[in-house]
């Protein structure tokens, strides 16, 4: 049989894992913000009402 070693296909370098990491990081802090913004836009809207409401 003749076994070929796989392929090491795309390796990073550190500028570019560096690179990746901060953006993975912008576009987490970015769904939180919007997640955060439905959340008050929503509040708002409902009134203050709604959050002291019976169970």
């Amino acid at each position: 049989m003749n076994e070929q070693l796989p392929e090491p296909g795309i390796v990073l370098t550190e500028e570019q894992k560096r690179r990746r990491r901060a953006r993975s990081i912008a576009t987490a802090l970015v769904l939180a913000a919007l997640a955060l913004l439905f959340y008050v836009v929503t509040i708002v809207k409902l009134g203050p009402g709604v959050l002291n409401r019976p169970l």
